[in-house]
């Protein structure tokens, strides 16, 4: 909620707000995109949604990572046995 209201505090469209947050709907991306939006004061959308999914690309890359070295966890212990 907190990045839906600076969002529209900055003047975005509600619908572009919403779309945003739906995306960024964790703590962790939303804080990405707040931090990322407190060194400027106004964005073109383009920027905004830009962030938005390198933000959901490190997101997905960093899970992929953890899902990966479980995957590894569970190979050594198989050949381990």
């Amino acid at each position: 909620m907190e990045l839906y209201h600076i969002l529209m505090k900055r003047g975005y469209p509600q619908e572009f707000c919403e779309q945003i947050t739906l995306n960024l709907n964790t703590d962790w991306t939303a804080q990405r995109m707040i931090g990322y939006l407190s060194h400027y004061q106004k964005l073109p959308m383009e920027e905004v949604v830009d962030e938005m999914l390198a933000i959901l690309s490190d997101r997905n890359r960093i899970m992929q990572k953890h899902e990966l070295e479980s995957v590894n966890v569970k190979w050594n212990e198989y050949l381990n046995r």
